[in-house]
């Protein structure tokens, strides 16, 4: 049993967000055309400055299909050597429909990989962001009620059962990612986690996910999440200075073809990642390798630039320092596999493996 104390620990712990797009499933073939996964968006993927990195090739597991036991295996040989202590699976429950559920449902039912898991539910409605077609509504997330949530609980208990679902203090770790979204979060809880006590399990410990600053943070809380996993991209790229942006525009126009994107570099955006509530035990930020979802999105992507393995480990150690005075030291990866965002440690054809070896650096070697 995969149990993790939050307040005995003397190390960080990582969790990874994983992707499980890479698959054919029926309704992107409707919307999207035959076979179409996240690596058609990945494949087709245009420079749109100079020094632009696009396309991003995969090296070691090439473009992968999540069906394939071998590569599921594979990734989490990859994560053990890095020290990433398991796998957050995004989970899609659209009022009692799954989508892309088969690659964890494998992972469940064949007890391989070994590697530790949780699930996160992306209770988003989907759109036609994989194309660009952001009005689109495709399959829209509603909230139904009671039986519904009765239902969602029921369909994962196996998975809320197995010996490798992360534990901290001995609760079940969810995360939700839209969580002021769901109406009466504080009765969903108090639902969920009677029936998981009805089962014989100890409870879950609810983590619900943002991208604002402290005042959503204290209102996720406030509903009973026993913690707020906090994503800094969107509020340090706000932070920059306006002359700085300026500067930055004039000299992409004369230069570098960039005009019009929405363009930062790596450094600045991790110069400003880490802020004062970060500190506090509820708060659990994230490790960021990079960010840029052009492959999706085009020229109205948000595109982090310049990031390298050097000032990725710069991060991690400001991170690892920011740790080392908490009593919970839970850290989220976002994350594993999300190639058509940028955002990824699987190895590439131009820095190889070398996302990885940080991060064993820090969390295997010292």
């Amino acid at each position: 049993m995969t149990i993790m104390n939050s307040k005995e620990s003397s190390k960080a712990r990582v969790v990874a967000f994983y992707l499980p797009q890479f698959h054919p499933i029926p309704e992107n073939d409707q919307w999207w055309g035959k076979g179409f996964t996240e690596w058609t968006n990945v494949g087709r993927a245009k420079s749109l400055f100079k020094g632009h990195y696009q396309p991003r090739v995969p090296a070691d597991l090439g473009y992968y299909n999540l069906c394939q036991p071998e590569i599921r295996e594979a990734q989490a040989e990859m994560a053990r050597y890095a020290g990433v202590e398991g796998f957050a699976y995004w989970h899609y429950w659209f009022a009692g429909k799954r989508l892309l559920e088969r690659p964890f449902n494998e992972v469940l039912k064949s007890g391989s990989p070994s590697l530790p898991f949780c699930l996160a539910w992306a209770n988003e409605t989907w759109s036609g962001v994989w194309n660009n077609d952001h009005k689109r509504i495709l399959v829209e997330q509603t909230y139904p009620g009671k039986e519904d949530h009765i239902a969602h609980f029921q369909a994962n208990l196996d998975a809320f059962r197995d010996e490798r679902y992360i534990r901290i203090d001995g609760k079940l770790l969810f995360l939700i990612y839209k969580p002021l979204n769901l109406p009466d979060a504080k009765s969903f809880i108090d639902l969920w986690n009677d029936l998981a006590h009805k089962n014989g399990l100890n409870g879950f410990y609810f983590v619900g996910v943002t991208n604002k600053p402290l005042s959503e943070t204290d209102e996720i809380l406030e509903l009973g999440f026993d913690a707020v996993n906090v994503f800094r991209v969107l509020q340090a790229k706000n932070e920059i200075s306006g002359f700085k942006r300026y500067y930055s525009n004039i000299s992409d126009r004369f230069f570098n073809g960039a005009i019009g994107l929405n363009k930062f570099d790596y450094q600045s955006i991790i110069g400003r990642w880490i802020k004062e509530d970060d500190e506090r035990e509820e708060v659990l930020p994230c490790i960021f390798p990079n960010w840029d979802n052009s492959p999706r999105s085009g020229r109205r992507a948000l595109i982090i630039h310049k990031s390298t393995p050097e000032l990725f480990e710069e991060h991690m150690k400001s991170m690892m320092n920011l740790v080392e005075k908490k009593q919970n030291k839970l850290l989220f990866l976002k994350s594993w596999n999300e190639w058509a965002e940028g955002n990824y440690v699987e190895p590439d054809l131009k820095y190889g493996n070398a996302y990885l070896e940080v991060l064993r650096k820090y969390l295997v070697s010292k």
